[in-house]
């Protein structure tokens, strides 16, 4: 498999003897000369003369040897290289580091062939070498090179391994030093023995599986991609999950690299038209929508729908065709056909600009199983469409996974989709539409009523169910209550302005918007990473914010719940905007018509003629509530702004 590679930053110049200096002054070899800091020149026949001003300061290994062998002998090495005893006796001639350096002329010691040779102390500030490797040979007029130096690389330790004989070839392959090195993150000083730093693609595809997976678990889980990606081509794939998992996390220009080799995979002329490609190209989509490429988007959404078509990728055969005899490929061919489904019918209905094409296709897919059993590999016979909707008259106790309960909620969308003049539909059809959305919630069993797992985790396929069901009751009543909608009509970051007159009653309509839009706000509450959701929840909730808003303007009441529900939105769309620029876009448009809203309430009020029939108390209590919220809505968006 094909991987990006990522060259570390140089690290900048430090002063002598650190780190960085020592690193980079090893290494540097000049053929045929001792590790002596000064060349020596003794003089012609007289090696061993103690008046030579120019004492030799090392012995070479051979000599080194005889003059151990040979105790209370004075035994000298000429040294020259090679040096007159290892000349007559035909020996290779190797000299070795000194512990301490060299550190001016002073008498040569025997080295310890079974010691470990490490550095003491940097070197000084004068510069002498150090070197750290046994039969280096460096010159002192050699200079550190910064471009050889690799802060994020450590070496690794091997206390164990024994020395190798003290041939010339084994001296030069020893490790080098035991010695922290510079992180170059945060500039602290790290073990050597520290784990290795994960690369760029590597830190993104992390990203894609903690934050994004888990909303769109369509893809295989880690380890088993990327062992199918050994034996197939899937760069294509694994561009489109580092693109979106770059999304969450600071890569620099990796970001846009990944982008622009995800496209240009996905759209090359030999591009292999099979599961994969489609599961690339949902994943583009989904990042392209997020932020506010909408139109791009659509246009992937179009193609990848005729590719899924076209492979037949909706029918059951696929997934034991394509899945080879492995239960887990099978699951994700299933789950890749329900989670476009899913998302061709959430663009559809958040953005209100296409027609949920999926929804009209007959399609005998298994669905998917619970994703604690598709990460364990532990998968169960699937069950199909038919078997969830004939449940109540089959009369057998059958409980579906999470996954399909979303795919039934989106079902209910698309129902709703086909109504006849679905922008104002009649009584008769909203109460039948209504009855498909009350049957969802009301036959879920009592694992399914809330967005927690048995291990009080969050489903997060149980969560976007509900977050669907919630949508389609608002997209639904909205029409027909009368909460009037002028205020939010500037709040268009999703879907456009939908024309709602007030009516004098609070209606059943009105009702079950406001319900709603409250039971979203409570969705934010979760005790999980508010962008660990999908990002259609972005405009889900800008959904319930256009309720609220639109509730506020009406209503001069001091309600507290509606004031944390819009706190809650707003606050959850600030957090969303940092990852997804729609989430952004919303959260702007929220607090343009929060200020118009109280604008006009403002002028209405300095009406004395506003307050007849309020008591006092009524008055103060109304116009500190505005006051107050729109000062909390102030506060959080400009604590928010970059």
């Amino acid at each position: 498999m094909n991987s990006f590679s990522h060259s570390p930053s140089v690290a900048p110049s430090m002063a002598n003897g650190s780190p960085t200096e020592l690193f980079n002054g090893l290494g540097s070899e000049m053929p045929n000369q001792p590790p002596h800091s000064m060349p020596i020149s003794p003089t012609p026949g007289n090696a061993d003369s103690r008046t030579s001003p120019n004492t030799v300061q090392a012995a070479c290994l051979a000599c080194a040897s005889l003059r151990w062998i040979k105790r209370g002998k004075h035994l000298k090495c000429d040294g020259q290289n090679p040096c007159g005893r290892c000349r007559s006796s035909d020996s290779d001639c190797v000299y070795v580091a000194s512990r301490r350096g060299y550190k001016g002329p002073r008498r040569s010691t025997a080295p310890n062939s079974n010691k470990r040779h490490a550095s003491d102390s940097p070197p000084s500030a004068g510069g002498d070498s150090c070197p750290m490797l046994l039969g280096a040979q460096v010159s002192t007029a050699a200079a550190p090179s910064l471009a050889t130096f690799n802060p994020t690389v450590g070496i690794p330790e091997s206390p164990s391994t024994p020395l190798a004989p003290l041939g010339l070839n084994s001296l030069n392959s020893l490790q080098l030093y035991r010695n922290p090195y510079l992180n170059s993150a945060s500039g602290a000083l790290v073990e050597a023995n520290q784990q290795t730093q994960q690369t760029i693609p590597e830190r993104c595809l992390n990203s894609f599986y903690y934050y994004f997976y888990a909303g769109h678990p369509s893809v295989l889980p880690k380890d088993d991609l990327l062992k199918m990606a050994e034996t197939r081509d899937l760069e294509h794939l694994l561009a489109a999950m580092r693109w979106v998992g770059s999304l969450y996390i600071d890569v620099g220009p990796s970001r846009a690299t990944y982008f622009e080799q995800a496209m240009r995979l996905v759209y090359a002329q030999d591009v292999v038209k099979d599961g994969y490609l489609v599961q690339a190209m949902v994943i583009l989509l989904i990042g392209l929508d997020g932020n506010c490429q909408q139109e791009k988007a659509r246009e992937i959404l179009s193609d990848v729908e005729r590719i899924a078509i076209e492979i037949r990728l909706y029918t059951k055969a696929f997934a034991t065709t394509y899945g080879n005899g492995i239960p887990k490929l099978e699951e994700s061919w299933r789950r890749t056909w329900w989670d476009l489904f899913v998302v061709d019918g959430m663009v559809a209905g958040v953005h209100r600009q296409t027609n949920f094409l999926l929804f009209d296709i007959v399609a005998d897919v298994g669905l998917p199983c619970e994703e604690h059993e598709y990460i364990s590999g532990n998968i169960p016979r699937p069950m199909y469409l038919e078997d969830f909707d004939d449940q109540i008259f089959s009369g057998e106790e059958r409980e579906f996974s999470s996954f399909a309960y979303r795919v039934a909620s989106i079902r209910n969308l698309g129902r709703m989709m086909r109504l006849p003049n679905s922008g104002f539909p009649n009584e008769e059809n909203v109460n039948r539409i209504e009855s498909l959305l009350s049957n969802w919630r009301m036959h879920l069993p009592a694992s399914k009523r809330d967005s927690l797992n048995k291990d009080c985790q969050l489903d997060e396929m149980m969560f976007q169910a509900h977050m669907i069901n919630h949508a389609c009751s608002i997209i639904l009543h909205q029409p027909l209550s009368q909460l009037d909608s002028s205020p939010a009509r500037d709040v268009t970051a999703c879907a456009p302005h939908r024309a709602v007159q007030s009516g004098d009653n609070f209606n059943i309509h009105t009702r079950h918007i406001i319900t709603s839009a409250c039971e979203i706000s409570k969705m934010v509450t979760y005790n999980v990473p508010i962008t660990s959701h999908t990002h259609f929840f972005t405009c889900v909730l800008t959904l319930s914010s256009i309720v609220h808003l639109s509730k506020w303007a009406v209503y001069f009441i001091d309600e507290d719940d509606l004031r944390q529900q819009i706190r809650l939105n707003i606050g959850a769309l600030n957090k969303l905007s940092n990852i997804w620029k729609a989430a952004n876009t919303a959260s702007g448009q929220v607090k343009g018509v929060a200020q118009e809203i109280y604008r006009a309430k403002k002028a209405q009020q300095n009406n004395p003629q506003f307050w007849v029939g309020f008591t006092q108390e009524e008055i103060i209590s109304t116009m500190a509530a505005d006051e107050v919220i729109m000062s909390e809505i102030n506060t959080m968006l400009t604590s928010s702004a970059p």
